[in-house]
């Protein structure tokens, strides 16, 4: 009689497959560390400082025009830049993983795991700021309203009915997270970016021009920004498996390479459109502003050259933490950038 065929040992691999699959991208259970939270709502606090002090300093320094309310102007608009970044970051970042992770077969499971959604709530954030905004171009006088002005106030300024359709980008975008199609939300968010490129260039002259250099510009800046952000909470989440989260962090480096690019050249071809002299960089408020900004983005190339340096040194050990210090004051200086570039748009720009 014929014996049945044994089956087959299992192998430790298989064994203990499920294991790993299941507790893979678990964040260790340690708790965390209070310097982090420290450290970021004091960088938090430090940037809506700058946003809120910047412009009365910069104006009264060179004995420029004060703006009225350009410290809240600033600090709406840095919310509303910081909406697009973590909105478009967001579709981006997990398109990245996405792409990652077909190349790394075997290494993460199908449907890689993916950080908790920001989408939504940056989109109300960001449709906030935008009516807040709004509300301020129907005042007239550099503050808020009490309560929203009527439509046909918002809408007799320019920068009021910008500021309104930038509102309903935002709330497209919500809804379409809402819906479950995150990836839609880049249609009305890009509508977002054109509405600020177009509001940035009210001149007569060249103004298709500066609205073009303004629209990439504004683009590379956020999907930089924002692309870091989602990579590292990505990277977080796949902690259990470190040659992916190196993998994933390597290719938003080759692409931040080109954004990084195309800010520079970009903003320097606005700068020349709109300094009139080698002077009035250092004798105007705004010429003051773009040289802090140019400071702090050699600042942002600086960590990354040094996160990439430490990401290179050594492919097969370098893990998420060794990389994460550079990498974490490189998003700290992007921050700033943000909340300078918002300075940028509220201080009077030299004749």
């Amino acid at each position: 009689m014929k014996q049945p065929a044994p089956s087959p040992r299992p192998s430790p691999l298989s064994r203990g497959e499920g294991r790993r699959r299941a507790g893979r991208h678990r964040a260790p259970r340690s708790r965390r560390p209070l310097l982090p939270a420290v450290a970021v709502t004091g960088c938090v606090a430090v940037l809506v400082a700058v946003a809120l002090l910047g412009t009365d300093a910069a104006t009264e320094v060179t004995g420029e025009v004060r703006i009225p309310g350009g410290g809240t102007t600033t600090l709406l608009r840095s919310v509303l830049l910081a909406a697009l970044c973590v909105q478009l970051g967001e579709v981006a970042g997990r398109r990245l993983a996405r792409d990652v992770a077909r190349t790394l077969p075997g290494t993460l499971p199908e449907g890689p795991v993916q950080p908790p959604e920001w989408a939504a709530g940056a989109a109300f954030a960001g449709m906030l700021a935008a009516l807040g905004l709004a509300s301020m171009a129907a005042a007239g006088d550099g503050r808020l309203a009490a309560g929203l002005p009527e439509l046909s106030e918002i809408h007799a300024t320019r920068d009021g009915l910008l500021a309104f359709l930038e509102a309903n980008g935002f709330l497209l975008a919500a809804l379409c997270v809402f819906l479950g199609r995150p990836v839609w939300a880049a249609v009305p968010l890009t509508g977002v970016i054109v509405g600020e490129a177009v509001r940035a260039h009210p001149e007569d002259h060249t103004q298709l021009l500066g609205i073009a250099l303004t629209l990439v510009h504004l683009t590379a800046t956020v999907l930089w920004t924002g692309g870091l952000v989602q990579v590292l909470r990505t990277m977080r989440a796949w902690h259990g498996e470190p040659g992916a989260a190196r993998a994933l962090l390597a290719a938003y480096a080759r692409r931040a390479f080109w954004l990084f690019v195309a800010l520079c050249v970009t903003g320097t071809c606005s700068t020349l459109r709109k300094l009139p002299t080698v002077q009035a960089a250092t004798s105007s408020a705004w010429g003051r502003t773009l040289l802090v900004k140019l400071v702090v983005v050699a600042a942002v190339a600086l960590c990354a050259v040094l996160a990439r340096r430490v990401l290179i040194r050594d492919r097969a050990r370098t893990t998420y933490s060794q990389v994460l210090r550079p990498t974490a004051w490189e998003l700290a200086a992007l921050g700033a950038v943000l909340v300078v570039s918002a300075l940028l748009t509220v201080a009077p720009v030299p004749r």
